[in-house]
């Protein structure tokens, strides 16, 4: 069973123009055929989709257009990563409105909800005869200006994101892990534009594997950081942008990491390397393996 996973998603801004003017396809018609290819295809969604909603008071505010969920849709994308610092960038009426519309296409947004428990809830895949428990979460900085980003986190029945504390997400990968064959854990962490991962970066992906993941994706510093085998699974520590215009290199060289998982875990990988253009993924050239 190969799964694909990117990295930030941002389907707003001059992106959102172009779906709207050109179609639901032009965001990934380089790489489609890998993603839809793929049994299945996980991404970060870095923006709230809709219309509904005002901006928070904050630097960097992301919302795509309703077409957006089409686009993810047409690219095969199963599951999208909502635990980051933009899912309540137009508040919580947005975020319902964003997980209603991919609700719609039929893909899983685990990470955020109306509730903590919702919000901290596996997203569950069964392919290829394995079921895979998906759990999402976000440790971010404060961002400049001052935003708290933790302030989003879903507490009982207060709306908001699932905010990474590493007792309880073990006792959750733990959980998951009773009814699943793999869990895999998307992890909105780190520090922007760093090549390298933090020490805290490196303690709580391995704390997620040494709580039963296999598979630990990360996101967040908008570049590629390395790949670690750690315990018998494999963590990438950040798959950088992926769909997102108004970088930078070295911000446009991204991948799509493609990973063999058998009931016994990783059995191999691949890293397809990708070049964003005006915010929007081309392929590369040559590739990264590992048994």
């Amino acid at each position: 069973m190969v799964l694909a996973a990117v990295g930030d998603v941002m389907l707003g801004r001059s992106v959102g123009v172009r779906l709207e003017a050109e179609g639901a396809g032009v965001a990934f018609a380089s790489v489609r055929d890998i993603l839809a290819g793929a049994d299945i295809a996980v991404a970060n969604l870095e923006s709230a989709i809709g219309v509904t909603g005002a901006p928070a008071p904050k630097a960097y505010t992301f919302r795509a257009p309703p077409i957006a969920v089409e686009a993810l849709a047409l690219a095969g994308i199963d599951l999208v990563s909502l635990a980051n610092n933009h899912s309540l960038d137009f508040g919580p009426e947005s975020l319902a409105e964003t997980r209603a519309l991919l609700a719609e296409a039929g893909i899983l947004s685990p990470g955020a909800g109306p509730n903590r428990a919702a919000a901290h809830a596996p997203a569950t895949i069964e392919r290829e005869g394995l079921t895979i428990a998906f759990l999402a979460y976000v440790t971010v900085p404060v961002e400049r200006g001052g935003y708290d980003p933790s302030t989003w986190a879903a507490r009982g029945d207060t709306p908001g994101v699932a905010w990474l504390d590493i007792p309880k997400m073990a006792e959750e990968i733990a959980a998951a892990r009773r009814d699943a064959d793999l869990v895999v854990v998307l992890l909105h962490f780190g520090m922007e534009w760093e090549p390298e991962p933090s020490a805290a970066q490196r303690e709580q992906a391995r704390a997620a594997i040494d709580a039963g993941a296999t598979l630990v994706i990360g996101s967040h510093p908008h570049v590629l950081q390395p790949l670690e085998a750690y315990g018998g699974g494999l963590i990438a520590y950040s798959l950088g942008n992926f769909v997102f215009d108004g970088f930078w290199d070295p911000a446009n060289d991204s991948a799509i990491l493609l990973v063999e998982l058998t009931a016994a875990g990783v059995a191999g990988y691949e890293l397809v390397p990708v070049t964003i253009v005006d915010g929007i993924p081309t392929l590369a050239a040559a590739t990264e393996s590992g048994p």
